[in-house]
């Protein structure tokens, strides 16, 4: 035998006895080879967390192609992409507004009950359920989860840059499922693993997961309490500050923008001339806080205390901190932002957006909800009145249109 024919022979036998470890479904012409290949290989560093054989087959059983959907999904993330005016209008609006605050009627008990043990304002704990699965309304749509697993080994297999984190939580989740938490088909999420009614990563699951209804599983798909608790329990763990604000939203002075960035204790803030649009005055003047002004040197400023970097731990974008920030204080029963963004010439503000997606839908063209975000359904029905009033049909909402429509 000659030593190329031993070592592919030998070759040859571990991928078989991989396969068998994993039991995987056999390759066919319709499978990717190294997609099953990488998944056979990963199992000896599966088996090193303490992931079982019994584990792993049941894992990827059936799973024999990357989720393309992961890949594509992994390009676009709308809070470092889109404008800040944008990104809040979809998410910080009447609707999440007034879903919030049924919900805060329906799970009040529960909310009390969270706010007492773990100190993080209920209000906040509504925004980030409603940032991260609309008030749990996404995962009733199954097109937009993904199983887990799948799409963790996509990302490690094909996705350099997000590979290592891949791994890292691809163990977290066989664990998961192993401790018996969830069944296999319930352990579904999003493009980057994050799972349940608040979106936690599988290592995160691991570090802060609740079980608050009692029921010895901590389960943050299918039990409100437990997600809601998990949620508290994470800012809790991390620094929040019971019985502080988030931030304010401020009126920047006269050459206020050379601050941008620098931290300095609220009644210095209030020397220097920054003031409250609402008019009303600053609490716990003793706390430091950083102005940002993520609009730019022409928009509204805001002085981020340390509850809104203990929010950022959930997601490092400063505008998601600030979108739950914003609807946690209007599901509080504030009035929202005193400030105008500097949006261009043109284009709608929040308001508008909602009367435009009204009149469509009064005039028969949409028949979606009215939330202000414009999805295919709400673009379908801009272009067909656009085509009508013989404008150019670009399926993009606009000052001109919501005239035309109030003509």
């Amino acid at each position: 035998m000659t030593p190329n024919r031993k070592h592919s022979l030998r070759g040859l036998a571990l991928a078989l006895a991989l396969g068998a470890v994993a039991g995987l479904t056999p390759i066919n012409a319709n499978a990717d080879a190294g997609f099953q290949k990488w998944i056979a290989g990963f199992y000896d560093t599966a088996a090193k967390s303490g992931i079982t054989q019994s584990t792993y087959r049941k894992a990827f059983a059936g799973v024999t192609d990357p989720d393309p959907t992961v890949l594509e999904k992994a390009q676009y993330q709308p809070e470092f992409k889109s404008e800040i005016w944008d990104y809040l209008d979809s998410r910080v609006n009447p609707y999440t507004v007034d879903v919030g605050r049924k919900m805060a009627a329906k799970y009040g008990s529960t909310l009390r009950s969270l706010e007492q043990h773990f100190g993080v304002d209920r209000n906040i704990i509504l925004a980030i359920w409603s940032m991260e699965s609309n008030y749990g309304a996404v995962l009733a749509k199954d097109e937009k989860l993904h199983y887990v697993p799948r799409a963790l080994a996509t990302l490690a297999y094909a996705d350099p840059k997000r590979a290592g984190y891949a791994k890292k939580q691809l163990i977290a989740a066989l664990k998961i499922l192993q401790s018996g938490d969830v069944p296999r088909e319930e352990l579904n999420g999003s493009w980057a693993g994050a799972m349940g009614h608040t979106q936690f990563i599988p290592t995160s699951y691991l570090l802060y997961a609740v079980d608050a209804d009692g029921n010895g599983h901590a389960d943050i798909w299918n039990s409100i309490p437990d997600a809601l608790a998990t949620t508290a329990n994470l800012l809790a763990k991390n620094g929040w500050s019971t019985g502080r604000t988030w931030g304010y939203e401020v009126t920047v002075p006269p050459g206020g923008a050379a601050q941008l960035g620098k931290t300095h204790t609220i009644a210095q803030w209030a020397a220097m001339g920054f003031v409250r649009p609402n008019g009303k005055s600053f609490r716990l003047t003793s706390d430091r806080a950083q102005l940002k002004m993520p609009g730019g040197p022409n928009g509204p400023g805001f002085l981020m205390a340390g509850n809104f970097f203990t929010i950022k731990r959930y997601n490092a974008a400063d505008s998601y901190a600030l979108a739950v920030g914003l609807l946690a204080d209007q599901i509080a029963g504030s009035g929202g932002m005193q400030q105008s963004w500097p949006r261009p010439s043109g284009t709608l503000d929040v308001k508008q957006k909602f009367e435009l997606q009204t009149r469509l839908k009064e005039l028969g063209y949409y028949d979606g909800v009215v939330d202000g975000n414009f999805g295919s359904g709400s673009k379908a029905a801009i272009t067909a009145v656009q085509q009508r009033f013989g404008m150019s049909a670009d399926g993009e909402p606009s000052m001109n249109l919501l005239n035309a429509l109030r003509k």
